[in-house]
């Protein structure tokens, strides 16, 4: 049910009358031809079907079941009712698992989420191309067959079998895919430099340029200066990987955080997930990474308001008629567009061909309440004749990456009583009284922005927890003037207006 896992019961009972198979407990269209494919595969392996009335019973019987992953506990329930297979094991074990018609196991999604909740279990009989997966979590037995013949000699004798071992911190330093490189980012000083606060303190980024000026090759560099994932954070990141079933391409363990870039044809509930069964979107699977979202001005309003909750939250609660669920969404929003529609407004060179009316009307998508939400505001302009030319000479990836990683340490020795907060953008109210002091002069500054720039008060707070980043970049214990300063400086439109 979103992505928490709840334990179903399968109860089989063989009687006199007109053989056949019943399946009640609200089972859904794929449930209900795994009868089919039950039987196919039960005569294919060699094992007898019943030729009695079977019922079968999915317990709790007031929640809807869906999906081919009940096809091997309805058939090991077949086999123990008929006596073809020992039952003294099976109350220690949850199994689970697609079935094709020559009893082959196919995989199935959500087995991490699965593994992670135990349900009070001594371990996992699964397909074996999702053991690997399920084995990262620790506590817990996993064994993985390929076919239903297999699952039955290892009821027969459990004890001739090993658990399958996945080393879960092994996996975790797996050598990641090589990541873009910042070094290839030609000049662009202050937009380098606003992408080191933004992966330092988790903060919104939106970059604003004509085209060709990098906007996009920026944005697609971040992931290389982010800091590795924490065991936990990777455990989080693959239970919903899971549960969307993406797992097949990268491997037990995700150990890269997400960066997700959706069409700017997107719906609202391809976003923050949706359908019948609500399902995760592009917000869920960007949690605890990016989420980057090209040509900003160009999704439609309707979509981009839905990300105004999620961004303040943390977390996204889709309801529906016959459920409620809720999936985490800590992400980062990194963004891009044009300054108008032709793309060339305030372009050194290119003169713009938009009146005021059409730039006023671009601008309109973006609603304020979200532009609040975006920490970072950086123009990122036309390079340089010069700049164009020459060899990029900026610092790499590794070295933004370790000073990134310096100032995430600070954040978290402050946060040491705090276990729910990962970064500076997860400060409330509270914490900033508490950790972003600051001085009368930092104070009068602070007055005459919110004075002159019309800034709001979750505005301010931003621009203090920016301040609170670019302060931990510099190995200061305290905000001083010239952070605030320079945190101003990155509310562009603010400025603009």
């Amino acid at each position: 049910m979103g992505i928490d896992a709840l334990k179903v019961g399968v109860e089989v009972d063989l009687s006199g009358g007109l053989p056949g198979v019943v399946i009640v407990g609200l089972p859904d269209a794929a449930v209900q031809e795994s009868r089919e494919r039950v039987r196919a595969a039960l005569k294919n392996a060699g094992f007898a079907f019943p030729m009695r009335k079977v019922v079968i019973n999915l317990t709790p019987a007031d929640v809807r079941k869906e999906g081919p992953i009940y096809d091997l506990p309805i058939a090991i329930g077949i086999l123990a009712a008929s006596e073809g297979v020992a039952t003294t094991c099976l109350d220690d074990y949850l199994f689970l698992g697609e079935m094709s018609l020559d009893g082959t196991l196919r995989p199935v999604a959500g087995v991490v989420e699965i593994a992670a909740r135990q349900l009070g279990l001594k371990g996992l009989v699964l397909p074996a191309d999702n053991a690997y997966e399920a084995a990262v979590v620790p506590g817990l037995e996993v064994y993985g067959f390929k076919q239903l013949t297999e699952v039955v000699d290892f009821l027969n004798a459990p004890e001739s079998y090993e658990p399958v071992k996945v080393d879960a911190f092994e996996e975790l330093l797996r050598s990641p895919p090589s990541l873009l490189d910042l070094q290839d980012i030609k000049g662009q000083v202050q937009a380098r430099r606003a992408l080191e606060i933004a992966a330092a303190g988790g903060h919104n980024l939106c970059l604003i340029g004509p085209p060709g000026s990098g906007k996009t090759m920026l944005a697609q560099r971040l992931p290389g200066i982010l800091p590795p994932l924490t065991f936990a954070e990777a455990l989080e990141v693959t239970q919903i990987h899971s549960v969307a079933g993406l797992l097949k391409e990268k491997g037990s363990l995700v150990n890269q955080r997400p960066f997700r870039t959706p069409h700017h044809s997107a719906s609202g509930p391809s976003l923050v997930g949706g359908g019948s069964y609500p399902k995760p979107g592009e917000i869920s699977l960007a949690h605890r990474g990016v989420l980057f979202l090209d040509e900003l001005t160009e999704f439609k309003r309707s979509v981009l308001e839905f990300l105004r909750q999620p961004l303040e939250d943390g977390k996204v609660t889709i309801t529906r008629t016959r459920q409620s669920v809720e999936f985490p969404a800590q992400f980062t929003l990194v963004s891009s567009t044009n300054p108008c529609p032709c793309g060339y407004f305030g372009d050194t060179v290119q003169p713009c061909t938009c009146s005021p009316r059409h730039r006023e009307q671009y601008w309109a998508k973006l609603s304020g309440p979200l532009m609040d939400r975006i920490d970072l505001q950086v123009v990122v302009g036309r390079l340089k004749p010069e700049e164009v030319t020459r060899q990029p000479d900026g610092e790499d990836s590794a070295a933004v990456r370790t000073r990134v990683e310096a100032a995430r340490h600070h954040a978290q020795a402050r946060f040491v009583e705090e276990p729910a907060l990962q970064c500076n953008a997860d400060m409330e109210s509270r914490h900033i009284r508490q950790w972003c002091a600051f001085n009368e002069a930092t104070r009068l500054l602070i007055e005459g922005a919110v004075r002159k720039l019309g800034l709001s008060a979750r505005a301010t707070d931003r621009i203090l927890k920016v301040a609170r980043t670019i302060a931990d970049l510099g190995d200061s214990p305290d905000i001083q003037t010239h952070h605030v300063a320079e945190a101003i400086q990155y509310r562009t439109l603010d400025r603009m207006q």
